[in-house]
């Protein structure tokens, strides 16, 4: 069934939301803040242990880096972007369309829960390795696994934040619904290098992420998610001019 790994994706979602929902009737706020923490520590290290599993390399012994300047290119610049667009703001806005079409003016957790939850379940490689395989092969089996991390992620987000965070399930439908009918399109069209560098990027992103739920918003992550568009642009100015493969890579 096309688009099957999508679905399951957005089934765990609601599921989870709606057992956290559950939960948190139950939480006092001293459990719900060190749940918060707890899961912001977590987060953290995902994003480190991804960034760091690009960038480090080992060569006759040695242990080098690569990829700095992409990182540097990539955050500098689509952070930019991004402020210039607004673009949390209007992540932020269409929550608050969400509040109000369910009649939930009251919560004012609801905007923290749909933005920080939806960032955290659609930036990374397996939404968009999984989507693609699921498009080129229908092969779920990624999106699958992914299901079963997002279930216990927006769990704990709902137990925390609230109904918001089952709104979340919007825009992983339709993120990974889209990469999934681009790839059953266009075929292969990601290389293996284009999709180490979004990840690459993408756990960055996640550790900014991991930095909001510890310590409280301090970072717009909304704001740098054109930092993704980059790997594309520098793969892309690779073919045609070699200095610049060699100055991102």
């Amino acid at each position: 069934m096309f688009g099957l790994g999508t679905i399951i994706n957005t089934l765990a979602v609601i599921a989870g939301g709606l057992l956290g929902l559950f939960f948190k009737k139950g939480l006092r706020e001293n459990v719900q803040d060190i749940l918060m923490k707890g899961s912001g520590i977590a987060i953290l290290f995902i994003g480190i242990s991804g960034t760091l599993s690009y960038m480090l390399t080992i060569e006759n012994g040695s242990i080098g880096t690569r990829g700095t300047m992409l990182l540097i290119f990539s955050m500098t610049l689509g952070s930019l972007a991004g402020e210039l667009l607004d673009i949390e703001g209007r992540i932020e806005h269409f929550g608050l369309w969400l509040r109000n079409f369910f009649h939930s003016h009251g919560d004012s957790s609801f905007v923290d829960g749909f933005v920080n939850t939806s960032l955290i379940i659609c930036i990374g490689a397996m939404a968009i390795v999984g989507s693609i395989e699921d498009g080129i092969h229908h092969d779920i089996s990624m999106l699958t696994a992914k299901a079963i991390l997002d279930f216990v992620i927006v769990l704990v987000n709902a137990s925390i934040y609230g109904k918001g965070t089952i709104c979340s399930a919007i825009p992983i439908f339709v993120y990974q619904g889209s990469i999934t009918a681009i790839a059953a399109v266009a075929g292969s069209f990601a290389s293996d290098a284009l999709i180490a560098r979004l990840s690459f990027v993408g756990s960055a992103l996640i550790f900014c992420i991991g930095v909001n739920t510890t310590f409280g918003k301090i970072l717009k992550v909304g704001n740098m998610l054109p930092a993704l568009f980059f790997p594309v642009i520098t793969l892309f100015l690779g073919h045609f001019f070699p200095a610049a493969a060699s100055f991102f890579s």
